[in-house]
């Protein structure tokens, strides 16, 4: 089963290593990971997908509520949630008819084109892990020479608040 929890730590030098090498000594793996600043500079959120059963899932929330660093932790896959990828991915796209092509499958995908070069574009896209992984099954046809994804960030929907549902363990 796929889990994502949230985590929020204090941003202090060495946390995101501290946490993920404390997961990977344990031998659990991360399927994702977004770390980035809150709207309090002093606290950063962490995002996790985590792979494994219920049993699985409240060892790796125990451990995370052990660290000295970390103030909250949630797991949200219960929760009504909104999660996005953002990816950047350059493809090969020669002047004419190929690249029409790509920047109307860039359209109708909702992403849009960040750089152009002589033989190449950069384009954006953020959404689902799906949406994500049925861009990069089209544009496979015309040549992917990068991409580079950001891991997933999620949050609660509306009318429910992280900060209200985690509770402190210090």
């Amino acid at each position: 089963m796929r889990h994502v929890l949230s985590a929020v730590v204090q941003n202090v030098p060495g946390v995101l290593a501290h946490i993920s090498g404390m997961l990977a000594s344990r031998g659990y793996n991360i399927d994702s990971l977004a770390v980035g600043e809150t709207q309090d500079p002093h606290l950063s959120r962490m995002t996790f997908v985590l792979v494994g059963d219920d049993q699985v899932l409240e060892q790796v929330r125990k451990q995370l509520e052990k660290i000295v660093t970390v103030v909250r932790v949630l797991d949200i896959s219960s929760q009504n949630f909104v999660e996005r990828d953002l990816m950047l991915i350059k493809v090969a796209a020669v002047p004419g008819g190929t690249r029409s092509e790509i920047i109307e499958f860039t359209t109708i995908f909702r992403g849009r084109i960040v750089d152009v070069g002589n033989e190449e574009v950069i384009i954006e896209i953020s959404g689902t892990e799906n949406k994500i992984e049925a861009f990069i099954d089209l544009m496979r046809q015309f040549g992917i020479r990068e991409l580079v994804r950001s891991g997933r960030i999620a949050m609660v929907r509306s009318g429910c608040s992280i900060e209200d549902q985690m509770v402190d363990p210090h």
